[in-house]
């Protein structure tokens, strides 16, 4: 990036690099010319920054700097891996009083700290620990399974990761490195039994965290990474035959939900291994009865879409939604990769260093619902983990003060289910101290059962405070739950969360469902006499009108009810749904939504028995009022869309001729504006077709023919205008308008 205070000079700047590649070789037709120009430039500046350090590829000597000026700054990104090379050092001989600020997450250290050494102290540093108090990062929690299965090699890992860094580093092969200089160790950590064994507890530990975010598995090499591949598919299979023998035994209806929808995550998810390509590697992965041309094949094509497209791999596992949810890696997609989604990673090669904590870093991207990353470790890196959070993570801030000890941001696996048990247990402290029960739904049979999980909700719907905090503790309950999964401690807590799951999705079912019909008719037996229903149009379908409900019985019937809070919860979603669309229908509609929000707040206030009737009248013939509002357009001779626009162009003091012409122009105008403008694919994301309907609309109300009566000035009219144009802006990004079709 160059900054400078002339335009011309950063367009010469551009021009320069643009379109000259990245290869630093000789047969590079840009080489010859960049160094000079840039020099050239450079002299012109007064003061700027610049970071292009590929572009240093001309030898600079010492003694022929290209400026011994001392206002010149150079950001360096990722500065523990672009900075010490002959580029580094072209750049630094040609700018020998430049100010050098480098920014890195994980500075070299190689006996003494290079990134250091290169840019002198730390300015500031940011830790994992910050990070995950503002909220930047999720915590990391650590699973040595290696050492619990016995499969780790943590004698060997020291020895393991050198080669391993030296080999990618170098580009060569690293399986024939590895094989070559460790013999024997290479051979103990890719022994066919051992993988063998790794590839058992993998699809045990990832399908019975199937409610998990998506998982990666770092294998020590390419090869290593098929063969993996191999393991881990058939056993998954059988897992899915023995999950499927065994839903045939169950008895449990709640349990019997919980399989079928694990079962039908395991059949969809997709694995894939991801590893870069090179020469010759048919013949190589030949040599172990490997065939790596569909794995090849799939990298370069990516997964094949219902719709006959093709997704690449890297979109597809970025993608939470998208079944392609295991990627067996051994290099690639271990740095500058970001997928928030995924939640595990199962770490089978030994790293160390910064590349173990880039590595790591891949789990702790913060994502909707995810509670935490985890890192399964197989190999036993504990102790290389350990060195490289003592280096690189919880230090402090440095640069301001801090650094005082390390803080490990890995977390032991205890502390996610204390933090479970905890939740569990407040959950239980809230509906006990409102007279319900948790143990109760667990222990209670049929219709018991059944009264025990009103009683709870009833208890939740104690008012809008009282729902929204059993809400908040149900879904840490959830996250917490889904954390732990691969503990099998974690089934210890299994019936609290699921009784806990009962109420949380009945009190969704009940606001997803709400029905104000229903609810009347369960209050009244004989509602259906009651009640008159009429027919309003086309899109109104078929309302009650509340006027003709004998409101004395309805009280009775609502005294006698074992749940008020519930109904009168039940009947607001019911309520709040019908809102939220005449509004977006009409944006002149506000009067209701500031008349129900003040029955809200008398409700949500310290109240009893009586408020609580009071209320539910009050919200019936609220909806009485809203079925007035609705039948309105019909007794002006408008459907729901014609009339948003009349009463936007309606103004007080007309004579019922100027009223109904200004009918005729809502109609006209809207007519006008689907059969032309509105077509336009997206017309709301150009200036320019936004800019079309604007003046169609003032062109239609303005003239003489077709606008509104004299009796509008020219302000008016422009007034008008203007909020025409945003509500069409806002109710028609498409045609037909969704808000008006409910879709």
């Amino acid at each position: 990036m160059v900054c400078t205070d002339r335009e011309d000079l950063d367009t010469q700047i551009y021009e320069t690099f643009a379109g000259c590649g990245e290869a630093n070789n000789d047969k590079d037709p840009c080489r010859a010319t960049r160094g000079s120009h840039l020099r050239d430039l450079i002299g012109q500046q007064k003061a700027y920054i610049f970071t292009l350090i590929q572009k240093f590829n001309e030898s600079v000597s010492p003694d022929q700097p290209w400026s011994q000026r001392d206002d010149i700054i150079v950001l360096s990104d990722e500065a523990h891996r672009t900075q010490y090379g002959t580029l580094a050092l072209n750049m630094r001989a040609a700018l020998p009083r430049a100010s050098f600020l480098g920014f890195t997450g994980t500075p070299l250290i190689s006996g003494d700290e290079i990134t250091k050494q290169v840019f002198g102290g730390y300015v500031s540093t940011y830790d994992f620990q910050r990070a995950v108090e503002d909220g930047a990062t999720v915590p990391l929690y650590y699973d040595a399974r290696g050492e619990k299965l016995g499969i780790a090699t943590t004698d060997l890992n020291e020895k393991i990761a050198k080669v391993i860094e030296e080999a990618e580093v170098n580009d060569l092969d690293v399986a024939q490195r590895l094989e070559s200089e460790l013999k024997r160790d290479y051979h103990m950590i890719t022994a066919q039994k051992r993988l063998e064994k790794l590839a058992d507890d993998f699809v045990r530990h990832y399908s019975a965290g199937w409610e998990s975010g998506k998982a990666m598995l770092v294998c020590i090499d390419k090869v290593t990474c098929v063969r993996m591949h191999e393991l881990i598919v058939p056993r998954w299979e059988k897992q899915i035959a023995e999950l499927e023998a065994e839903l045939a035994v169950i008895d449990d209806d709640q349990e019997v939900q919980f399989r079928r929808r694990q079962l039908a995550w395991m059949r969809e998810t997709r694995m894939a291994v991801v590893v870069s390509e090179e020469q010759g590697e048919v013949e190589r992965f030949r040599k172990w009865n490997l065939d790596v041309r569909p794995h090849r094949q799939l990298i370069k094509e990516g997964f094949e879409l219902a719709d006959g497209q093709r997704m690449s791999l890297e979109k597809a596992f970025k993608q939470e939604s998208n079944p392609f949810r295991v990627a067996i890696v051994c290099a690639m997609w271990m740095t500058g990769f970001d997928v928030p989604c995924l939640s595990t990673l199962y770490l089978d090669k030994p790293l160390k260093a910064h590349t173990l904590m880039q590595a790591i870093a891949r789990a702790n991207r913060v994502n909707e619902g995810k509670e935490n990353g985890l890192i399964v470790d197989y190999c036993g890196i504990l102790k290389n983990l350990r060195k490289a959070l003592a280096t690189f993570a919880g230090r402090g801030d440095e640069g301001h003060g801090g650094g005082e000890g390390e803080i490990d941001p890995t977390r032991p696996k205890e502390e996610l289910l204390e933090a479970l048990g905890e939740v569990i247990g407040l959950v239980r402290r809230f509906l006990a101290d409102r007279g319900a029960s948790l143990d109760d739904i667990q222990r209670l049979k049929s219709l018991a059962r059944n009264a025990a999980i009103v009683k709870a909700k009833e208890a939740a719907n104690e008012s809008d405070e009282s729902r929204k905090r059993f809400e908040i503790l149900c879904r840490e309950v959830f996250s917490k739950f889904k954390a732990c999964f691969g503990d099998d401690r974690q089934h210890e807590f299994r019936n609290d969360r699921d009784a806990i799951d009962i109420i949380y999705k009945s009190l969704q079912d009940d606001k997803q469902h709400a029905d104000i019909t229903e609810i009347i008719q369960r209050l009244h037996a004989v509602i259906d006499e009651s009640i008159e229903t009429r027919e309003l149009g086309r899109d109104d379908g078929t309302i009650y009108d509340i006027s003709k409900i004998d409101f004395e019985r309805l009280r009775q019937e609502f005294q006698r009810t074992a749940a008020p809070n519930t109904t009168v919860q039940n009947l607001r979603a019911a309520i709040e749904k019908r809102l939220n669309r005449l509004i977006a229908q009409n944006p002149l509609r506000t009067d209701f939504q500031e008349h129900y929000d003040q029955i809200v707040r008398e409700y949500n206030q310290e109240k009893d028995r009586v408020t609580i009737e009071k209320t539910f009248e009050e919200l019936l013939r609220f909806v009485n009022e809203l079925d007035e509002e609705q039948a309105r357009a019909i007794r002006e001779g408008l459907d729901q869309e014609s009339l948003a626009l009349y009463d936007l162009l309606m103004k007080d003091a007309l004579s019922p001729k100027e009223i109904a012409q200004i009918k005729e122009v809502a109609v006209g105008l809207l007519s006008t504006l689907k059969d032309e403008k509105l077509k336009i694919d997206q017309w709301r994301d150009k200036e320019g077709t936004r800019d079309a309907v604007r003046s169609a609309i003032f062109d239609f109300l303005y003239s003489d023919k077709t606008g509104l009566p004299t009796a509008y000035s020219e302000t008016e009219i422009k007034d008008r205008s203007e909020k025409v144009f945003q509500h069409v802006f806002y109710a028609y990004s498409t045609l037909p308008s969704p808000i008006y079709t409910g879709s």
